[in-house]
């Protein structure tokens, strides 16, 4: 075996509870795992990326990873960490979402099935689909105790929870369902560990001891911490909602900055987690860090690893042009450089005025670009104070009274941006 996974989980902070037994198990020979991972969209978020580099570390260990769809227990919801019941799907919905998320797990997993611990995805619809309630109850339900089933701490939590409604059936049998899928994987399969978020082990656990009382197995558990941030902010989370891996809904720009964004604790702490760099490396980064935090090496390097990992080296790229565009020193040709969806990104929340495209062909004059065709500035004289000042820039390049914008100044045949002084951008779109 290559590296000992336990070992590699703990020095990174991913280690939360292990079954006793475990690392002995893993190290004697390849084993076979699975992380469950919600099919409720079509696109994973960045809370998934701990379950995600889970799994990858665990096939680069030498092992072999599954990735389990819970298409057939999405269509009930997991009571772990929540308050309420989550929506139903379809199976459309389910194998539409299937494919987007076998997209995204497909950047850290090998799918390819050259190697013996290729990964593979499954679904535990494929499974459940054809199981009748009667034959559920009879092969499953019998052997679990209600009061088993109880002791649960998310089953206690909601129950004990003011704000709860109760539990349905529906969800109290989760616990059974996920349960049973560790016992199906272990028999058909020969998964013999299943892994996941903290929350998760009262459901793991259940699956190990149906393997012991149905296939007279032994099945091992092991979860990671459910990630916080130390300024006790949701991780994940910006103010426009979840951190997709999706482009489309996240772009790689945002993306980045998110991460550029994180707190220097945080850093230290995610740069173990979400990066592939070895020990050595990132002992030796923080350290750097430690000596000259201004710099924010940790926070650049894991924002580089990360959004090349889910998106692609092109795409940090353009992220770290535009972040130049925008914090940094700057020129025209940088700003010609990016794309209309990433400048647009940039550019959120810049006040924009639209001019006729024919009015920019003819030559627009500065005055008119700053008040009486944009309003920008309140009157025509403010106009040419500022521009006597010399703190006017067009396209990021300081400009006189006299200059005209033409369509050559055209970002994206449709943008022109004037900076007045450092803190006040304006965007021109041409209509």
């Amino acid at each position: 075996m290559s590296k000992n996974f336990v070992e590699e989980l703990t020095w990174r902070g991913m280690l939360h509870d292990v079954m006793p037994g475990t690392e002995e198990h893993l190290q004697e020979e390849m084993r076979s795992a699975y992380i469950g991972f919600d099919p409720t969209s079509d696109s994973l978020h960045i809370g998934s990326l701990v379950p995600i580099m889970v799994l990858a570390h665990f096939q680069r260990c030498g092992h072999k990873p599954y990735a389990l769809i819970g298409g057939a227990t999405g269509m009930i919801g997991d009571p772990s960490g929540k308050s309420q019941e989550r929506n139903l799907l379809d199976e459309e919905n389910l194998r539409k979402n299937q494919a987007g998320v076998k997209k995204q797990l497909s950047k850290f997993l090998d799918f390819s099935g050259t190697e013996e611990n290729g990964a593979v995805l499954v679904n535990n619809y494929d499974w459940m689909k054809e199981f009748s309630f009667l034959e559920f109850v009879r092969h499953v339900g019998k052997h679990i105790t209600v009061n088993y089933m109880m002791a649960k701490d998310s089953v206690k939590k909601r129950l004990s929870s003011e704000s709860s409604e109760g539990m349905s059936f529906t969800e109290f049998t989760y616990q059974l369902l996920q349960g049973y899928d560790f016992l199906h994987l272990y028999k058909t399969k020969n998964c013999t560990l299943e892994m996941g978020g903290s929350d998760q082990w009262g459901n793991i656990t259940t699956g190990t001891e149906l393997i012991r009382r149905i296939a007279s197995g032994k099945g091992y558990a092991l979860t990671s911490p459910l990630i916080t941030k130390a300024d006790g902010t949701k991780f994940g989370k910006s103010e426009g909602g979840n951190i997709w891996l999706d482009p489309e809904r996240t772009s790689p720009y945002k993306f980045y900055q998110y991460w550029i964004n994180t707190s220097d604790e945080d850093a230290e702490k995610f740069i173990k987690i979400f990066t592939f760099l070895e020990k050595e490396e990132v002992e030796g980064l923080v350290k750097q860090h430690q000596e000259a935090p201004h710099t924010r090496v940790l926070q650049k390097r894991l924002a580089e690893e990360i959004t090349e990992m889910v998106h692609s080296k092109e795409d940090l790229e353009n992220a770290i042009k535009a972040s130049h565009v925008l914090f940094g020193k700057s020129t025209a040709e940088d700003l010609k450089g990016l794309d209309e969806k990433t400048f647009l990104d940039v550019f959120d929340g810049v006040p924009q005025a639209e001019v006729a495209t024919a009015k920019i062909e003819a030559g627009l004059d500065m005055i008119a670009a700053l008040a009486a065709e944009t309003n920008f500035l309140p009157s025509n004289g403010e106009a040419r104070r500022a521009l006597k000042a010399n703190s006017v820039s067009v396209n990021k390049e300081k400009v006189k009274e006299d200059f005209t914008i033409t369509t050559a100044d055209l970002i994206n045949d449709k943008y022109v941006i004037i900076n007045k002084g450092k803190k006040n951008t304006y965007i021109i779109k041409a209509v």
